[in-house]
């Protein structure tokens, strides 16, 4: 999606995959520095690792603890601050720094409304996955004002962890880390990494929340671009969306943070339905 909203910025920039180790993270984030680009996303396992790593961190990064988009700012003569992209090539940087930022956490609420109709405040939300993903679902999802947030995870402790930092951070919000008791719930968010291949099995385990009882259904997964939970949450006759609009917020929102302008929006949709829908 970023290429070809580059093109249409007029902007001779690339965005590029790459592969990198976890235990190579600082070098590439210090060579991406030294070579000065413009910015960079990452994903797991690399967010809450980043946050170590960066030299500053955006309030977003620190409200909701992980970094999945950097951006490299340098330092004029004046003492000030710029971002790459505004430095000419004629102003070399005295100094060049590293700042982090969250544009995950806004993406999840803006496709749960675009994708689903669904309005976060006072509603019963089951989150699968207390991970680094499930983690900021569930701090964001708290802060748009859930009722309740029943936090579901392979291992009990990390749920039970999660649930004890949301009730301290946000006390208005009733957590339980399990499903919910009456077997019924509006949405059920995956954050887990089951579905990721075609032949992975639901991560809801449905008989302890059976699909009839859900409202609707949104897995973050992506490609594919119906997972097995959707598959089944369709069948039931349930509302459901993937994560490529939340994929597509949070991109357009680290572009902003790059480039200083409005992305343009419909044109990194299309090329991404065109990548994952074929």
């Amino acid at each position: 999606m970023h290429n070809p909203a580059l093109a249409a910025l007029g902007l001779d920039w690339r965005y590029l995959a790459l592969d990198v180790h976890p235990e190579d993270l600082r070098a590439a984030i210090a060579g991406a520095k030294a070579m000065k680009f413009i910015g960079l996303n990452l994903t797991v396992p690399h967010k809450l690792l980043a946050l170590e790593m960066c030299d500053v961190l955006d309030e977003s990064a620190r409200q909701w603890g992980a970094v999945n988009t950097i951006a490299f700012e340098g330092l004029d003569k004046q003492g000030q601050w710029h971002s790459m992209a505004a430095l000419s090539g004629h102003d070399e940087p005295v100094r060049i720094r590293s700042r982090g930022f969250n544009t995950d956490a806004d993406a999840i609420i803006r496709s749960l409304h675009e994708d689903l109709g669904f309005a976060v405040r006072g509603q019963r939300v089951t989150l699968l996955g207390a991970g680094g993903a499930g983690r900021v679902a569930a701090l964001r999802l708290a802060a748009e004002g859930a009722g309740e947030l029943c936090l579901v995870n392979r291992s009990r402790d990390r749920a039970e962890a999660l649930a004890g930092e949301v009730r301290q951070r946000f006390p208005g919000v009733r957590v339980m880390a399990h499903y919910p008791g009456d077997g019924k719930t509006d949405l059920v968010l995956n954050a887990t990494s089951l579905g990721l291949k075609p032949d992975d099995a639901s991560p809801l385990d449905e008989t302890r929340l059976p699909l009839s009882g859900v409202g609707c259904v949104y897995d973050m997964i992506y490609r594919p671009a119906e997972s097995t939970l959707l598959r089944a949450a369709r069948a039931a006759g349930r509302k459901a969306a993937n994560g490529l609009g939340m994929l597509l917020r949070q991109g357009a929102k680290a572009l902003e943070i790059w480039t200083g302008r409005p992305a343009p929006l419909d044109i990194m949709r299309r090329a991404l339905e065109k990548n994952v829908y074929g």
